[in-house]
C-alpha cells in the first residue's frame, strides 16, 4: 500500500477529503500539522452534533491507496483543481506490511478498574490479583475500559453493587457498563442505544461475559429503575435530563458520566429541576456526576 500526504489549510479539507474519497482512495484521515509543537490545537466534537470545524489551520490530509501509480494518479489529477488552491502534495510513500490485528492486539493491556476488577482482551490472561473480570475486545462501539469516563462508571458500579436492582445502562455503546452491572449482581438490566451496532455489540458482549442483558433502542426503556447509568457527553446529557431522572426510581441513583470538569456547573443547572448532582469522582479532567433521588 501507498501512502499520499497532502498539506491543506482548514477550509480545504472537506473538499480534498471528498476528492481523495471519489478517487478510490482505501481510506482518508486528518492530521494536525502542528502536532507535538508549541501551535498543536486542540480541536473536540460530540457524538450527534456537527464537527466544531472539519480541520485545522493546517491539516495534514493522508489518503492511503493500494498501489503507487493509483498515489500518483490521484495527486495529479487533484493539483490543477480549484479547490486544491493553497494545497501542496508533502510525498508518496510505501506502506509497510504488518501483521495489523497483532500491532491492534499490543495497544490494548488489561485495564485496572478497582485492584480486584479488571477488563481484559480476550487474548491476555487475567492478572492474578482478578476477582470479577470483564472480556472486552476493541469494536465499533464505544467503550473498551481505556478511558477515564468508562472507568470512573465502572468504580462506581463496583463500590456500589447494584445487588437485586433493575439497572438502566443508557447510550450503551459497547455495553461495558451493562455487564458490569449485570456481575455485581443487578436482577436485570437494559441497555438502549440510538446505534443498531452498538445494540449487536452490547449482545455480543454479553454473551460472551456470561451475563443476561436485554439490548435495544431507546423506546425500550421503560419505566423506573433503581439505576440509571449515561456515559455520553454534556450536550446530549443536558437534553435528555427530564428522561433519564424519569427513569429514576424514588430512592434510586442517576450516574452520569462524558463530562469535562469545567461543564459541572452546566450539567448542574440542566438538572436542577429534577434532582441535585454532584461530583462523585474526576480523572484526567473528566468528571463522574451523581444524584441520589
Amino acid at each position: 500500500m501507498f501512502e499520499l500526504r497532502l498539506l491543506c489549510p482548514e477550509e480545504r479539507v472537506e473538499p480534498v477529503s471528498d476528492a481523495l474519497e471519489a478517487l478510490d482512495a482505501l481510506s482518508v484521515s486528518v492530521e494536525d500539522a502542528d502536532a507535538q509543537t508549541p501551535a498543536e490545537q486542540a480541536l473536540f466534537g460530540e457524538p450527534g452534533m456537527p464537527p466544531p470545524r472539519e480541520g485545522w489551520q493546517r491539516s495534514v490530509v493522508v489518503a492511503l491507496f493500494s498501489g503507487e501509480a493509483q498515489a500518483q494518479e490521484a495527486a495529479q489529477l487533484l493539483a490543477p483543481q480549484d479547490f486544491f488552491a493553497d494545497c501542496r502534495v508533502l510525498g508518496i510513500q510505501a506502506v509497510p506490511d504488518q501483521d495489523w490485528v497483532r500491532l491492534t492486539q499490543s495497544q490494548f493491556e488489561p485495564v485496572e478498574i478497582t485492584p480486584s476488577f479488571w477488563i481484559v482482551p480476550t487474548w491476555h490472561e487475567p492478572p492474578a490479583q482478578a476477582r470479577e473480570v470483564i472480556r472486552l475486545d476493541p469494536g465499533l462501539a464505544f467503550g473498551t475500559g481505556t478511558h477515564p469516563t468508562t472507568r470512573m462508571c465502572l468504580r462506581w458500579i463496583a463500590n456500589h453493587a447494584p445487588r437485586g436492582q433493575r439497572v438502566l445502562d443508557y447510550g450503551c455503546g459497547s455495553g461495558i457498563l451493562a455487564i458490569g452491572a449485570a456481575k455485581f449482581g443487578a436482577a436485570s438490566v437494559d441497555a438502549v442505544d440510538i446505534d443498531e451496532a452498538a445494540v449487536r455489540s452490547t449482545e455480543d458482549n454479553a454473551r460472551a461475559n456470561g451475563v443476561t442483558v436485554a439490548a435495544g433502542l431507546p423506546d425500550m426503556a421503560s419505566g423506573q429503575y433503581e439505576t440509571v447509568l449515561a456515559n455520553i457527553l454534556a450536550t446530549p446529557l443536558k437534553v435528555l435530563a427530564p428522561l433519564l431522572r424519569g427513569h429514576v426510581q424514588a430512592g434510586g441513583h442517576l450516574v452520569l458520566a462524558g463530562i469535562l470538569s469545567r461543564q459541572a456547573d452546566e450539567l448542574k443547572a440542566a438538572y436542577a429541576p429534577y434532582c441535585q448532582l454532584q461530583v462523585s469522582d474526576e480523572e484526567d479532567g473528566w468528571i463522574l456526576m451523581t444524584a441520589a433521588v
